[in-house]
């Protein structure tokens, strides 16, 4: 049975995220402590208690997301005797979660990715001005159909920044992009039988060009990181294919800021090459969800919780 470890983006931030597992075991609260003095900040006490609304902040978020999967990790390895390079035929994340995924492979040190996280959130945050730019989930169409609509939408503004930004399988797809065109691409999607189409409550319009000027921060920034190749390998979101070498994850970090998450071929291009039980580790159940409607035949679990992990080494044993 080959697994695939897959790790959280952004929107599965919750208050409490990874409190149990720090209350339990040590390395988790190992991880926490490391990734809080790396940032100079409490950071796990507002994972832990909140407010909600500075934990939902994107230069928050991504980083807690990332510790918090780390310390599921952490806890899967001493636990469950779980050896990532041993067992693992994959790695791969949603958007931020690439870089999780890389800590997770020995890529990147904790400490370099809860710094790159930081910046890229910072970054992403202050490369369009609240309100110019937006997101939009539209449900019940595909891809394909999705880049059309985003086109015209890009087309009927005088060539306004649309894109399909992300997607997620199962008629899934988000659209990016400056907020009267992506308002234009519900409108079309709703005349083209779209089953839902809604603007999105995020801070600003990312995977689209808008994103540029954060894209050259993270470039200055990852220059000067040292990446190792990762085991097992990365299958980056960003062109859904399988690599080890750094200077092609450095491009493609950089890449994937104004580049499509391609999830659904991600699990599709694990899927083909033998993988058929895909765990996602850290805060919440939404690649699960979305893997099982991509690859049906497929075993889809989370692991974020103590009961989680216990479940996890007892079926392990069996």
């Amino acid at each position: 049975m080959k697994t695939a470890l897959v790790f959280p983006g952004q929107g599965s931030q919750s208050v409490g995220m990874g409190k149990a597992l720090a209350d339990e075991y040590s390395v988790a609260r190992e991880v926490f402590a490391r990734v809080d003095a790396t940032l100079s900040e409490n950071l796990s006490r507002l994972m832990f208690e909140g407010p909600e609304r500075e934990l939902t902040l994107t230069a928050n978020a991504q980083p807690a997301l990332m510790a918090a999967s780390i310390a599921a990790l952490k806890v899967l390895e001493t636990e469950a005797g779980f050896n990532v390079a041993k067992r693992a035929a994959y790695v791969a994340g949603h958007s931020l979660g690439d870089y999780t995924a890389l800590c997770a492979a020995g890529s990147l040190t904790l400490e370099d990715t809860a710094r790159l996280l930081r910046l890229r959130g910072e970054a992403m945050q202050k490369a369009v001005p609240v309100g110019k730019g937006a997101m939009a989930a539209i449900i019940g169409l595909e891809f394909g159909a999705v880049v059309k609509i985003a086109a015209q939408a890009a087309s009927d503004l005088a060539g306004a920044i649309c894109h399909a930004a992300i997607d997620n399988g199962g008629g899934q797809v988000v659209v990016s992009g400056a907020a009267p065109a992506v308002q234009r691409a519900l409108e079309l999607a709703k005349l083209a039988g779209a089953k839902r189409a809604l603007i999105l409550p995020v801070s600003a319009p990312f995977h689209c060009a808008l994103m540029k000027p954060a894209a050259l921060v993270m470039k200055r920034a990852l220059k000067g990181v040292k990446i190792l190749p990762p085991k097992p390998p990365l299958v980056a979101d960003v062109d859904a294919s399988a690599v080890v070498d750094p200077e092609r994850i450095r491009s493609g970090l950089v890449a994937q800021m104004t580049g499509t998450v391609r999830w659904r071929e991600t699990v599709a291009y694990m899927s083909a090459r033998g993988v058929t039980r895909f765990i996602e580790v850290g805060t919440g159940k939404v690649l699960a969800g979305l893997i099982r409607r991509i690859a049906e035949s497929a075993t889809a679990i989370s692991i974020g919780t103590p009961a989680d992990i216990a479940a996890f080494t007892v079926s392990a044993e069996a």
